[in-house]
């Protein structure tokens, strides 16, 4: 019997060995997602349809009912919002229209086949076009960065210099591997201008962290909302799994600790699923140095990781860590210490990026949280509310405090927690300013 090919790489599939039920279709998770992101191309856009839409979506807002007035809102919300990100792409792109047409390196000149070249575009056009795929090339971004605020710029720096090299572009075909080649440089330029690497946290005078090792100081590490997440990420269960894996926080903090140069192989082939001649390309550099950078990355971020992760695997939150989650929030708000260390391992990590403090242990986290959530205390920061939220593929809560004298409640922070395996206790928080609540889709007031 002639074996089964996969129908993306053309290797074969595993054989069955007698088993029953349906056979696999592919050969790995990442030739799935590839081929459904070849089924599921994004759906042309111009600017005039787009413009048209908001139109549309406005002319259907009425005061009643209120929950119809609502999803109307939120649509039209979601198409002026993308309608803002072409005109200002088109915005910057045409600041600059003597830009030199070639491309910004080697890797960049991309060649496809389609009837309409990228140079006969005109800016608002080309910004229509990249708009596109502005969601999975930020997420790439933020995979090679750790930051969210920088994977927004660099987004913007991919399509700026996508402008300046649109010759070596040819169509919109491979539109998708052009503009993640021109990120992946933008990325490492970032990388090699700011030379950081992670630190370990050092003691803070005066206050007591805990007898664990001090876990490691990523300034730069912020979360990244769930709901930024590309659609199709989102919409297949196999190709949202593969996200999660590779945006989990401690995966996403384990990275952080690779030469740029490996990471980027690791991402490129292990997150995007490229193959190791395309990344080479990617990359300008050969197949055999991609193989090696692979052979270091890959057991120097098992080293970086968990001891209950000895891979890249994530679940998705259980129902019971979801109840962990509302119990946490709710003894939070009446400032029930006790129910709080309750649901805490025993050997729990509290980190605050880019914040200096830290705490390992269950004992140090409650006698530092102990003040600010005892009324009677000088150091009482008042009361809280908390709203759920979804960041890097975990559970998370928005915190939000109302001051003593005050009748507002203000953003304070935004607790990113990790459970301890399918347990029912949290073994990390990693705790965020406030500035990102908006990207959360969380007010900065209640």
């Amino acid at each position: 019997m002639t074996a089964e090919l996969c129908p993306v790489c053309g290797k074969p599939l595993a054989a069955r060995d007698g088993r029953t039920g349906r056979g696999s279709v592919y050969c790995s998770a990442a030739c799935r997602q590839k081929a459904y992101r070849e089924r599921h191309q994004p759906e042309a856009l111009t600017v005039q349809g787009l413009i048209d839409e908001v139109g549309r979506r406005a002319a259907q807002l009425a005061p009643q009912p209120p929950a119809d007035l609502y999803t109307h809102v939120t649509e039209l919300a979601s198409s002026v919002a993308r309608l803002k990100r072409i005109a200002r792409t088109a915005r910057d792109t045409a600041a600059e229209p003597d830009a030199p047409l070639q491309p910004a390196t080697a890797a960049e000149a991309s060649r496809s086949v389609t009837t309409t070249p990228v140079t006969e575009l005109d800016e608002t056009d080309f910004a229509a076009l990249t708009e596109q795929y502005r969601r999975e090339i930020q997420v790439h971004c933020y995979r090679m960065t750790g930051s969210y605020d920088e994977a927004e710029d660099l987004v913007q720096e991919t399509f700026l210099r996508a402008w300046r090299a649109r010759d070596g572009f040819q169509g919109r075909a491979s539109a998708r591997t052009w503009l993640y080649r021109i990120a992946t440089n933008a990325c490492l330029d970032l990388l090699r201008r700011t030379a950081r690497r992670p630190q370990r946290y050092e003691p803070v005078p005066g206050m007591h962290h805990g007898d664990g090792e001090p876990p490691a100081r990523i300034t730069w590490l912020q979360p990244y909302p769930d709901d930024e997440l590309p659609v199709a990420e989102r919409e297949l269960p196999e190709a949202a799994g593969e996200s999660r894996e590779t945006l989990e926080l401690v995966l996403m903090a384990a990275i952080q600790h690779l030469p740029a140069r490996q990471r980027a192989a690791l991402v490129l082939r292990d997150a995007l699923g490229l193959t190791a001649a395309e990344t080479a390309e990617a990359l300008e550099t050969s197949v055999a140095s991609v193989n090696s950078a692979l052979q270091r990355a890959r057991p120097a971020l098992r080293e970086h990781l968990p001891g209950d992760r000895a891979d890249w695997r994530a679940a998705e939150p259980t129902r019971r860590q979801q109840a962990v989650l509302e119990r946490y929030m709710a003894a939070v708000e009446r400032l029930d210490l006790e129910a709080m260390t309750a649901l805490l391992t025993e050997d729990v990590v509290l980190t605050m990026p880019p914040n200096p403090f830290w705490f390992t242990g269950r004992d140090a986290l409650v006698d530092f949280v102990r003040v600010s959530l005892d009324p009677a205390s000088p150091a009482f920061l008042g009361h809280w509310r908390s709203l759920p939220a979804r960041a890097n593929g975990q559970l998370a809560v928005g915190n939000y405090v109302r001051r003593p004298g005050t009748g507002v409640f203000r953003a304070q922070v935004l607790d990113v927690l990790r459970f301890e395996g399918d347990g029912d206790r949290i073994a990390e928080i990693t705790s965020f300013e406030p500035h990102l609540f908006p990207a959360f889709g969380l007010p900065l007031r209640l």
